[in-house]
């Protein structure tokens, strides 16, 4: 059965009011010159990018005098990917734990709050906590830079009001922008609307309705295993651009490289979503639940978080996990009775020492995307016509609106009309995030689409935000959910996977914190003494 409650990554953090890095960017000769782009966000964090690359964008940075990239040195993480944590000369252990927890975005923190009660230890290689789903603010608007809501039944709409929080709901079905006109709820009334020659309106609702009338239930562990594309050949290519939009900002993947029973089951949500919106979220997205979790961990248990930690190795022994890390220039080495991984697979095999190798070649395999987020600043309404907005076609993917489930309460004025464009990327595209002027020409790129699809809308903005991530969302390609990622979160007899690329079948908020929780489970298992189970089932 494919699970219809998630919450979406759109996940994919930042270093601040207004990030770091800056300066005005050259779009053209003209008022635009004189728009504020701010860069944020580290590109290489986990140590995930080709040393070509950052060889090849080095020598460009050079020749343009451009700024250096934000964030840490990766010379260390290179390192590591490269030749893994052996090429270090690792320590003794300095200190003793019940359980470490490698990553501090919302898996890693979920699972802390789950083993507050143990002597735990959380490290996280970036100087803030919750990774993708990270809110930053400008003069006190909040806005999202990766995860943007969840869904209602779901973990993480339970776990939300768990830790004190209240989801706000959204009420607004997906719309579009096509040639220009906006549609509101394209997959419900909005395919009468659709601004196409009639022979392509009646492909859209031939194409709804053949994809609803599918029976998930039964034919679950067939359409994990192919492609959306394949239900695509007999209409009109216009479903398929569409699809190429809304996939690859919410799974990483277009039709082509799609499960298709994840695809088809996000299209019957949209029309279920046509008389019932059941997404919940709160400004600037679920960057709310990390902030929410680390204000709890840190009142109690603030010695025992590490931000700016480089985890270099994880080495299981017979009685205990050494887990060795670099901090201010420094390794130190901690044990632990256990380990929980709450890191994305592409670095996880490389620091955990001892993976059995299908269990490593299985994460090898997990592909991940490049997916920076541009922030639209205005000083003035510009558009507030629906939540998220989809517009094919474009550099950007969709527009979420910042502070929509607020904007219209007492006491929250729209004091900035913040608008998120998110922007996924192609695997080769990577290369360009890697300095200041990629990634302020994707920016100017995203502004110039966002001017040309919007109606009406000749209005510049005050600053231009964009927030930079290598690697945040892994591509739910065929087979991964019911063949690979089963392997992955198989435990180890001390070290334990969380992360929501150990779950599926999409890179999600909710799926991270079923991981952690699993995780979490295991871990605790292992703690009472006893084994964790080795096969985890095959889903599909």
């Amino acid at each position: 059965m494919v699970p219809l409650a998630h919450a979406r990554w759109r996940n994919r953090g930042g270093h601040g009011s207004s990030g770091s890095g800056g300066g005005d960017c050259v779009v053209s000769a003209n008022r635009r010159d004189f728009i504020k782009f701010v860069v944020a966000g580290a590109v290489t964090a986990g140590c995930p990018v080709d040393l070509s690359l950052g060889e090849a964008q080095a020598a460009d940075a050079k020749k343009d005098h451009a700024a250096n990239v934000d964030g840490e040195d990766n010379h260390i993480c290179h390192q590591v990917r490269d030749q893994g944590g052996l090429i270090f000369a690792r320590p003794p252990a300095s200190a003793r734990h019940d359980v470490v927890i490698v990553g501090g975005g919302v898996s890693g923190l979920a699972a802390a709050y789950r083993l507050q009660h143990r002597d735990f230890l959380l490290l996280e290689k970036e100087p803030h906590w919750g990774g993708n789903a990270f809110a930053m603010e400008y003069e006190g608007s909040t806005y999202g830079t990766g995860s943007a809501f969840l869904w209602k039944p779901s973990e993480a709409y339970d776990f939300a009001k768990e830790i004190g929080l209240q989801p706000l709901p959204i009420n607004s079905p997906d719309g579009s922008i096509i040639n220009g006109e906006f549609v509101h709820d394209t997959w419900g009334d909005g395919l009468n609307q659709l601004p196409y020659p009639p022979i392509v309106r009646d492909s859209f609702k031939k194409f709804r309705k053949e994809m609803v009338a599918i029976d998930l239930e039964k034919r679950g562990r067939e359409l994990y295993n192919v492609p959306f594309s394949d239900f695509m050949k007999n209409y009109a290519g216009e479903i398929k651009q569409w699809w190429d939009t809304y996939g690859p900002s919410n799974w990483g993947a277009t039709s082509d490289q799609t499960n298709a029973a994840l695809a088809i089951a996000e299209l019957q949500e949209l029309v279920i979503q046509s008389h019932s919106d059941n997404r919940y979220t709160w400004p600037g997205g679920l960057g709310a639940i990390s902030k929410k979790l680390a204000e709890i961990l840190q009142a109690k248990y603030n010695d025992r978080m590490q931000a700016g930690a480089t985890i270099v190795a994880v080495v299981p022994e017979r009685e205990q996990v050494q887990v060795t890390y670099m901090l201010g220039g420094e390794l130190k080495t901690v044990a632990a009775k256990a380990v929980v991984m709450a890191t994305p697979k592409f670095i996880t095999r490389r620091i955990v020492e001892g993976l059995p190798g299908k269990q490593s070649e299985a994460m090898h395999q997990i592909r991940y995307i490049p997916y920076p987020v541009v922030n639209l600043i205005f000083d003035k309404p510009v558009f507030n016509r629906g939540y998220d907005t989809w517009c094919p076609g474009n550099t950007f993917t969709d527009i979420v609106v910042a502070n929509w489930v607020v904007r219209k309460q007492s006491g929250h004025p729209q004091k900035y009309n913040i608008l998120s464009c998110y922007t996924p990327m192609k695997e080769e595209d990577r290369g360009y995030l890697l300095n200041e002027i990629g990634a302020r020409k994707i920016a100017a790129n995203v502004l110039r689409d966002f001017q040309k699809v919007m109606p009406g809308s000749d209005v510049d903005p005050i600053e231009v935000h964009i927030y930079r991530r290598g690697h945040p969302m892994y591509m739910s390609t065929p087979g991964l959910y019911g063949q690979v990622q089963p392997l992955v979160r198989r435990p180890m007899e001390r070290v334990f996977f969380a992360n929501t690329d150990s779950e599926g079948p999409e890179s999600t908020t909710n799926e991270a914190i079923l991981a952690a929780q699993r995780a979490a489970t295991q871990a605790e298992a292992r703690l009472a003494g006893k084994l964790a189970p080795r096969e985890t089932a095959v889903v599909g």
